[in-house]
Order: C-alpha cells, then structure tokens, then sequence
C-alpha cells in the first residue's frame, strides 16, 4: 500500500507558488461540456503537475458537481504528482480491513492509494479483460467514496471502453408514483469481493447473486444505504443502486423487492442516461461517484490495458 509517508512525500514535492514555471494560469483552462451527452465536460489547458489555485480547484469542483464527470487530457504524471493533484478534491479513500474493495492486499487489509487497474502481468492484474457490470465503486462500505480519478497509461487497441450513466437523470426520469415509493426505501448492497471468496476465487462482479431473497445466507457485513440517494452540493436525487452485485431491500417484500429492483436497474441502463468514453493514452477521467455508474467493455486478453485509479473518501449516504 502506498504509505501515509509517501502521501506526505507527495505533497512535500508538488510544486510550490514561489516556482513560477510550476504555477498552473487559471486563464488557460477550458471546460467543455460535452455535447449531446448525458454527462461528462473535458478540461483542457490544464497540466495536473503543477500547481493549483484556490480559483481553479474551486472552479473544477462546481463543473464535478454538475457535469458529473471530467476528462483531464493530455497529462503525465507519475504516481507522487498524481497522488498530490488528486487530494487537491479530498483525502484518499481508506476501508477497514473488515471491508474488502479492489486490490485489497492480503498483509495490511487495505488497498494501495493508487491501484493499477491492469491486465498486465506484474501491474496489477485485478480486473482481467472481460466486461464489467455497471456499478459504482465501495457501495457496500459504511462511507462509499466520493470520487476517482483513473489515469490511462496504456491502451488495448479493441475494446476497453469505459461507460458513465448519469444517475440523476435516472431518477428524475421515473414516473412520480414510482419517485414516491422509493424515495424512502434503504437498500442493502452485499461485498461482491465477499461473495468472491466464498466462490473460491472467481471475479468480485458479475457473479453474485441479483437479490438477497430471505431463505438465503448472508455474507460479509450489511450497510443499509437510501435507494434514492441525495447529492451533498447540489441536493439532486438520484438511484443508489447498481446493475449486477447482490442487493436487498430492507423491509420490503423479497419477491416484489426483486421485481421492482429489476425493472429498475433496466431503466438505469437506457441510451439516453450514458456516456461511452473512448480513451486516449494521458487521460485522466475523474467521475461523481456518488450519482454514477461505470461499466467496461471486454478487450482481448492479448493486449495490454494499464490505468491507475486513484480513490477520495466520502460520507454516509443520505
């Protein structure tokens, strides 16, 4: 795991207000919205190895909060100036070892701050290949966190594309009736890496049950989260809730709670609620994940696949 020693390191060797050539000019950022998109905005202009002012982290973190995702492109970072240009946004996620999420390492219960997403051999390993289910990321923790960045280093040339769906516009797209009955309901989200385990070794996602019925065991720990999730900035709702891992409704009939759980995440995955992001080495895409979802495409396991995500901390939902 990357050290709390080395987070301070981090900070200690980013650049400093007296080094001019180091100091990153406002004036050459450019946020774009992009255009027919259920979210996303691309910043350009921006070097995230420099620093930054109180004015453009500011600015960064309104245009987060309303386009939900933005693509920094053309960066090249190593892993001390992406670790210090991402805590510019909040303090690195850190679960209990109670709690296992992706890269979770055996000796310390914790994962690495920045965690190789890789197929590669000795770059981490820990996502393979094949297709990733739309989920957002340590829904299953007491405290899920706010956000990621992941930085591309390199690339498959087929596949690995990266899907965001805004879950706002989920919400605000269902019939009153249907915003009235769950506005209130909690939702239970079960560790896949849990459930992994207990399967002896297959992939945390994608192999989990859809929905807890009651004459079923439970595993690992179980936080109960609102269905219908409230951002902390903006105050906008919007569905909690993923499209594959284990879940259950608390207090909710468990036929009609798999039924209604159903016909919601098949309304989550319409065309108009998604972006597709078809990366560029030197991309970095730093995503809400408090109102989101990410999928993957599949590439061929022959070809090489590297980013680095790095993980912020986050709050209770409510």
């Amino acid at each position: 795991m990357t050290s709390l020693t080395q987070l301070s390191q981090a900070i200690h060797d980013a650049p400093r207000w007296h080094q001019e050539n180091l100091f990153q000019n406002p004036d050459d950022i450019v946020i774009t919205p992009l255009a027919g998109e259920a979210l996303g905005a691309v910043v350009t202009g921006l070097d995230a190895r420099k620093a930054q002012s109180g004015e453009t982290i500011f600015r960064l973190k309104q245009a987060l909060a309303e386009h939900l995702i933005l693509i920094f492109k053309h960066q090249r970072l190593d892993d001390l100036q992406y670790l210090a240009f991402a805590s510019y946004f909040g303090a690195i996620f850190r679960p209990s070892a109670d709690n296992p999420v992706l890269a979770t390492q055996a000796d310390t219960g914790t994962p690495p701050d920045v965690i190789p997403v890789s197929n590669a051999v000795g770059q981490g390993d820990y996502t393979g290949h094949g297709e990733l289910s739309p989920h957002a990321d340590h829904q299953w923790t007491p405290t899920p966190s706010f956000g990621s960045l992941l930085y591309a280093i390199e690339l498959p040339q087929d596949g690995g594309q990266t899907t965001w769906y805004n879950t706002i516009k989920a919400y605000e797209a269902l019939d009153d009736q249907t915003k009235q009955h769950i506005d209130q309901l909690q939702l239970i989200t079960y560790n896949p890496f849990v459930r992994a385990k207990s399967n002896k070794g297959s992939q945390g996602y994608g192999n989990s049950p859809l929905y807890r019925f009651k004459d079923q065991e439970i595993l690992g720990h179980a936080y109960p989260h609102p269905l219908v999730r409230t951002h902390p900035e903006t105050g906008r709702k919007a569905l909690w809730l993923n499209t594959r891992t284990e879940v259950e409704l608390v207090n909710y009939d468990d036929q009609a709670g798999s039924k209604l759980i159903a016909e919601l995440r098949e309304h989550i995955l319409k065309p108009e609620f998604r972006y597709e992001h078809q990366w560029q080495e030197g991309d970095i895409v730093f995503w809400d994940n408090q109102v989101t979802l990410h999928s993957r495409r599949p590439f061929p396991a022959e070809q090489r696949r590297l980013l680095k995500r790095i993980s912020l901390a986050g709050g209770r939902p409510f």
